[in-house]
Parts: structure tokens; C-alpha cells; sequence
């Protein structure tokens, strides 16, 4: 077949990239045509997405495509990070930035929330991880702060949907999106209609959740004819990043088997589970505070977050601020050259969700928990890595457990895969092999559910044997793992588990 063009928009929560994908009926290609950095926006006090940059950005990303590859890109679709949104008002009038789910308003929320309904019927309602900035919470916020901008919204969008909007005027809510709320019932398969009634949030604003492989339509004509992109339609991909990035996960599975495989897709943040073909939602993953997220094809993803790159993308920003200017290989170079296992953190600690001096906030962790204090930034890093690797091999073992067998292998995706050092930590400390690739995960995942939606592609199955012969992998072989053992005991003790 001739070669047919696809067009990811891949939002990350820190940076922004347009990727294209070639395919000729047998192997993938990507290029990358545009990137951007993205980050939160402080104003007032409060935390917002620059929402008209990034549509500058996106339409800039959409030009750029149109410049080279024309009239063969068939399609394009937006993935984002999960959990924000955008709220429409009468005659779709936009009201406000969105918050950034960073942003402080919804400290101390979920304590509120459990006494006005007990914990344990949000999961049963939900079957979500309990993070205070998921969608819920900050509904919540809005609500019992008497935001004006609830009390007149009409409709909500989550971001990916935000942006599909503001592409083609036509409103939805994607279903792998969406059940990042906490707001969803995933045994239900709609929006949690009860459990939002018992909160008293105003249920219109809520609308009718459509699956990834979607056909949204054509391109508003003022965004056709300013970005030369006319004959591209838009197709709703797994909007939610992670679920497009799983989707790309090389692995094979025979059918109707159980995958003996569990995946982390490494960012910011290290999303870390087992594919399902239905939630779970049961004391177990309530316990375990497992999160059920909507894959592509009608999978779940059973999943835990775990703070991931976060950490040293702080470390090195709070550097270079005081004048560094230190690349990731050089801080490879230094983390790589500190003493091993020495001292650790929880990465998922509320200390670590947005303290002004990350390098200071992990010193005061490890001096007030009794341990050697980092005494250079190699070792700060090195601190940071190993614990995010021993986060792993705590929730390895509740993946195990969930799965009722044991994962012989771990899929890494996303850009994480390009520091090494945490790969090969990550095999380590779980004991068990790591296949790392592909980098560009989640616009490979987008990409690939578009080939899928519009005929190009059969199916799921074998648009991840295109992945497999597209993209090549690194193994990594547990090493050491003796000492990773008694750290790993150590660690056990130190987040009180």
C-alpha cells in the first residue's frame, strides 16, 4: 500500500510535541515536526494552564505538519495528561484557564469529601485511585468555594476534549479520559450519576462519554484554511496519554490468555499496572488504592501512579535557576557516580507534589526519617531514582498479587526509557527482566489507534505487531539483586508499610 500519514498532538505535562506516522501496511515511521515546553502558570495565587498558548502552539504544530507532509496525513488526534478540564458556559462560552491539577485549592478536599460521603462509596461508585487533584476533588472545590464558573457552566471538557473542540466545534467526552474523574462508574459504564447527585454537583454539565477510534468530524474551516490541513479529519485516539501509550506496548499476548506482562509508562510521572479486559473494583484494589482507567478496545487499565521523572525535572530546574545550566547527560554522569543506596524517599509523599525547592525537600526528608542527608546533587538524584525503583517494586508485587500470577517481564514506555539508570534499577530492584521502548509511546499509541479507526489497521493485536517490528527495544537483566533486596526492606519500613 502507499504510505498513508497520521498526525499525533501529544500534550505532556511539560512539554508539547506533533508527531507524524508513516505507515506502508507493514512498518510505522515517526517524525516529529514540532515541539514546545508546557508548564503550569501562577496567577494570583493559583495554578493555570497557559490554554492560549497552547493553542497557539497546537495550530503552530498543525502548519508545520501541513508544510510536509500536505494532503497525506488522513487524520489527527489529541492526547493530554488526565484529570484537568474546562468548563463551557451559555453559547459555549469558555470560563477561565483551566487549573492546573497541581494548584493548591484542593488541599485538604478529600478529608471534606470522606465525611460528606465515606470513602469506601466513592471507590464503590468509581473504582479510582484516590489522588486530591483528580477531577472529582476539584469540582468539589469549585463547589463548596462558590465558584461563580460552576454555578454558569453548561458543559464540562476534559483537556484533550478541550482541544478536539476548539478544532472541530463539535463536543464530546472520550471515554479513557474520562474515567480519570473519579466522577465515572466503570461497572456501570456511565458517568456516576449517583454519587455526583449526593455531592450536589450540577449533573448537565456532564455529557454523553464516546470511545477512542472515534470520527469526530472535519476541521473548524478557520482552522482548515489557516493551517492547510482541509482534507485531514479528526479521530479521538485514547485521549488520556497513558491509555495511548499502553495501547503501544510491543507485547504479545496469546488470546484469551492472561498477559504475564505488567507496564510502566515513565514520565513525570511512573504509571505502573496489569491490562484487563474489565474493572475491578473490590476490597483488594480499594486497599491497594489501584486505580480502574479506561484503556483502548474496551480494556481497563488496572493501574497505580507513582511519582516518576517529577522529581529530578524539579532538581534540575531549581539548578539551572541558580545558574548550573546542567544537561540530563550530565546529570546522568553525577547520578550515576554517587554512592549507592544510601538514602531513600517516598516518592509519592504530599511533600514531593509541588515544594518550592525539590533538592531541599528531599535532603529534609531523608534528615528528618534518620538518614544520611544527600550531600551533592549526584546524591540527591541518586536518592530520588532509586526510590522511584523501589516504588516500583512495591507496586510490582500488588500487581502480582491482582493478577493471581506471576509477571515474567516489565514493559517500559514513554521518554522515561532514555535514562538507563532507572531502567536498569527498575529491573534490579523487582527481579525481573525490563523491555524498554518505544520513547515516543503515547504519539505511537495515538498514531496506531487512528490506523486502527480508519481501516488501515485490523486491530489492536496487530497494530502491536507493527510496534514490535516498527520500533526496536533494550532489555535490561536484573543485577545485584541481593543488596536491592535489603534496600527494599529498608524502604518497607521507612513509608510505614
Amino acid at each position: 500500500m502507499a504510505e498513508v500519514a497520521f498526525l499525533a498532538v501529544d500534550f505532556g505535562a511539560s512539554s508539547g510535541r506533533h508527531v507524524v506516522g508513516l505507515y506502508d501496511g507493514e512498518h510505522l515511521w515517526l517524525e516529529e515536526v514540532y515541539r514546545f515546553d508546557n508548564g503550569p502558570v501562577e496567577m494570583a495565587g493559583s495554578l493555570f494552564w497557559n490554554l492560549p498558548r497552547l493553542w497557539t502552539e497546537l495550530r503552530q504544530g498543525l502548519r508545520t505538519a501541513s508544510a510536509r507532509f500536505g494532503d497525506q496525513i488522513h487524520s489527527v488526534g489529541v492526547d493530554t495528561w488526565g484529570v484537568d478540564f474546562a468548563l463551557l458556559g451559555r453559547g459555549d462560552v469558555l470560563l477561565g484557564n483551566p487549573y492546573h491539577y497541581r494548584d493548591s485549592r484542593t488541599n485538604g478536599i478529600m478529608e471534606k469529601a470522606f465525611a460528606a460521603v465515606g470513602r469506601e462509596e466513592i471507590f464503590r461508585h468509581t473504582g479510582l485511585q484516590f489522588m486530591q487533584f483528580n477531577t472529582l476533588y476539584q469540582l468539589l472545590a469549585m463547589l463548596w468555594q462558590r465558584s461563580p464558573l460552576l454555578e454558569v457552566a453548561e458543559r464540562l471538557l476534559m483537556m484533550p476534549d478541550l482541544f478536539h473542540w476548539l478544532l472541530t466545534g463539535e463536543k464530546s467526552n472520550e471515554f479513557t479520559d474520562v474515567t480519570t474523574s473519579q466522577c465515572y462508574n466503570p461497572l456501570r459504564g456511565d458517568w456516576a450519576w449517583e454519587l455526583l447527585e449526593k455531592f450536589g454537583l450540577p449533573q448537565q454539565i456532564f455529557g454523553p462519554i464516546v470511545p477512542p477510534g472515534t470520527l469526530l468530524g472535519r476541521l473548524r474551516p478557520s482552522v482548515a484554511a489557516e493551517t492547510g490541513l482541509g482534507n485531514a479529519q479528526v479521530i479521538l485516539p485514547g485521549t488520556h496519554d497513558t491509555a495511548s501509550a499502553v495501547m503501544a506496548v510491543p507485547a504479545a499476548s496469546q488470546p484469551g490468555a492472561q498477559p504475564d506482562w505488567c507496564y510502566i509508562s515513565l514520565g513525570t510521572w511512573a504509571l505502573m499496572g496489569i491490562e484487563v479486559p474489565q474493572p475491578v473494583v473490590d476490597e483488594r484494589v480499594l486497599q491497594f488504592n489501584f486505580t480502574n482507567e479506561g484503556g483502548v478496545g474496551g480494556t481497563y487499565r488496572l493501574l497505580k501512579n507513582i511519582t516518576g521523572l517529577w522529581l529530578v525535572q524539579e532538581c534540575r530546574r531549581i539548578w539551572n535557576q541558580r545558574g548550573r545550566q546542567w544537561d540530563w547527560e550530565d546529570l546522568n554522569e553525577l547520578t550515576a557516580s554517587a554512592p549507592a543506596l544510601r538514602s531513600f524517599i517516598d516518592p509519592d509523599s504530599p511533600l514531593f507534589l509541588a515544594p518550592e525547592d525539590m533538592p531541599e525537600a528531599i535532603r529534609d526528608f531523608c534528615r528528618k526519617t534518620g538518614q544520611p542527608e544527600p550531600a551533592d546533587e549526584g546524591s540527591v538524584l541518586r536518592c530520588a531514582l532509586e526510590s522511584v525503583a523501589l516504588k516500583a517494586r512495591w507496586v510490582f508485587r500488588m500487581c502480582e498479587q491482582l493478577a493471581g500470577q506471576r509477571i515474567e517481564k516489565i514493559h517500559i514506555v514513554g521518554g522515561g526509557v532514555q535514562n538507563r539508570l532507572l531502567c536498569q534499577w527498575i529491573a534490579d530492584a523487582c527481579n525481573r527482566p525490563v523491555l524498554a521502548g518505544p520513547v515516543e509511546a503515547t504519539a505511537t499509541g495515538n498514531l496506531m489507534m487512528q490506523a486502527v479507526a480508519s481501516g488501515h489497521v485490523g486491530t489492536i493485536a496487530e497494530a502491536r505487531e507493527i510496534i514490535r517490528r516498527s520500533f526496536p527495544m533494550d532489555e535490561y537483566e536484573p543485577q545485584n539483586t541481593a543488596a536491592w533486596d535489603e534496600a527494599f526492606s529498608r524502604f518497607e519500613k521507612l513509608i510505614g508499610q
